[in-house]
């Protein structure tokens, strides 16, 4: 089992076996701010900090028997998670998360909903900007604050962005900072065993944090031209032969991030390679400097 679920279940065992869904994400959240290395990472969603992968992971748990989920209330998404086995998880973790659940719990177990949610949007005011009930739990003075969090440049410029090694939330949470509006998928196939970057999932979850999403398959590289690539000369022999015969046969779609890229003005180029010397974005990223002088910048 993946160490950050045991930290989920550990967690509603300190809550006597189940947590209210939105209650559980507010001290997942909490949690992960006591910890020497979170064991979730965060977005800005609707009712506050959310980890999809936290999500996942409770769903794929209800899925093994692990987790009992309990019907959905839709006016405020309350899913109680209750642990079915008899497992005691908590001998298992590392002391520093023994000692942050427990300081945890100290601090915040007998807060209220209310309290609860009150206490992350104003300690964490990023975090309530897509909140649909900041305006519930705060003063106008402190919802000016959340408003004044919000990250907003008007500049042009075009990012680029690889997934590998990152979680979906800190993925999301890095667009968001630097006020990306339109993602564009440079990918072949946009197929991933990771939660949330598969093209279905990523489309969804950049169209959840009010990110526009577009797939451009006609600029990938297929998976067979990778194959047996290990060193950066073989990458930057690939890329010669991306930069003089595939590239060039693909001016309708550059000029199309162009356009998209003066109308947002924030624009991000995606694909797998954490590493931008290994990725072929790169080499889009200099066709769009080389044709229309855009700003770049690598995240």
């Amino acid at each position: 089992m993946y160490y950050r679920r045991k930290i989920i279940l550990v967690l509603l065992q300190m809550f006597d076996g189940s947590l209210a869904r939105m209650e559980f994400q507010k001290y997942l959240f909490l949690l992960t701010t006591l910890q020497d290395k979170a064991a979730f990472d965060f977005v800005p969603y609707k009712y506050g900090c959310f980890s999809f992968q936290s999500y996942e992971d409770i769903v794929i748990m209800a899925k093994q028997g692990i987790l009992q989920e309990n019907d959905r209330d839709s006016n405020t998404i309350r899913i109680n998670s209750s642990k079915k086995d008899s497992v005691d998880y908590i001998s298992v973790l590392k002391s520093y998360d023994k000692y942050a659940l427990y300081s945890l719990k100290e601090r915040f177990g007998k807060f209220s909903k209310n309290d609860l949610i009150k206490y992350v949007y104003k300690t964490y005011p990023f975090y309530a900007i897509n909140s649909k009930i900041v305006n519930e739990h705060l003063t106008e003075s402190e919802i000016e604050a959340v408003v004044r969090s919000r990250p907003i440049s008007n500049s042009t410029c075009v990012f680029t962005i690889g997934y590998e090694g990152k979680s979906i939330d800190y993925y999301l949470k890095q667009l968001i900072m630097n006020d990306i509006r339109l993602l564009c998928d440079i990918r072949s196939n946009p197929i991933s065993r990771k939660c949330g970057f598969s093209k279905n999932q990523l489309s969804k979850f950049v169209s959840n944090v009010k990110i526009n999403y577009i797939h451009y398959p006609e600029l990938g590289i297929d998976s067979s031209m990778r194959k047996s690539h290990t060193t950066q000369n073989d990458y930057n022999a690939l890329f010669r032969t991306y930069s003089e015969s595939i590239l060039p046969s693909h001016t309708r779609t550059l000029n199309d991030i162009y356009c998209h890229t003066i109308k947002y003005k924030r624009v991000a180029l995606t694909c797998f390679e954490n590493d931008y010397q290994l990725c072929h974005r790169k080499i889009v990223a200099k066709e769009l400097i080389n044709r229309y002088e855009l700003n770049i910048v690598n995240l």
